[in-house]
């Protein structure tokens, strides 16, 4: 379920991939990535454990400012081509498909190098951002978004800012 506002009113549902452009694919802002409602997905992991996906969380992190770009997932055969390609594959969970980062957008993440935690369960990717954005939402000019992380919670968690 989300977490809205108001944590007594209906819940949105999650929104699907196409709702989910922004950009020029889509004819106007979406509140989702936009807005300053925080509409928080507490179920997207029970989502991807019900279709069957066998994924680890990825944190992808830039490796020279230390700034967290994004959080993704990969399965065996994204890392494997990750490691092979020396750039950052990962696992669509929401279009069951390898998303080869920067292929249609152009921001290409080079790898650095790939940590695992400490129980196993989780990698973080060092990435080298060729185009300077990582994020599929773009800022105000038009441009990629440097990292996903572009807004805050405020007001004990009522409201998004952007930083």
């Amino acid at each position: 379920m989300f977490w809205g506002a108001d944590r007594n009113a209906v819940p949105a549902l999650a929104p699907t991939w196409p709702a989910r452009l922004y950009g020029a694919m889509a004819s106007e802002p979406n509140p989702l990535e936009e807005g300053t409602v925080p509409q928080l997905d507490f179920d997207k992991l029970r989502r991807v454990a019900e279709r069957d996906q066998h994924v680890l969380p990825v944190v992808l992190q830039d490796a020279d400012s230390g700034e967290v770009l994004f959080v993704a997932y990969a399965n065996a055969e994204a890392l494997r081509e990750t490691l092979r390609s020396r750039r950052a594959v990962l696992w669509s969970t929401s279009r069951d498909e390898l998303w080869r980062k920067g292929e249609t957008s152009g921001d290409v993440l080079d790898l650095v190098d790939v940590s695992v935690n400490c129980e196993q369960n989780s990698l973080l990717y060092r990435v080298r951002p060729r185009a300077g954005g990582a994020c599929h939402t773009r800022d105000a000019s038009g441009q990629s978004r440097r990292g996903c992380y572009y807004r805050r919670l405020v007001d004990s968690g009522a409201a998004l800012e952007f930083v």
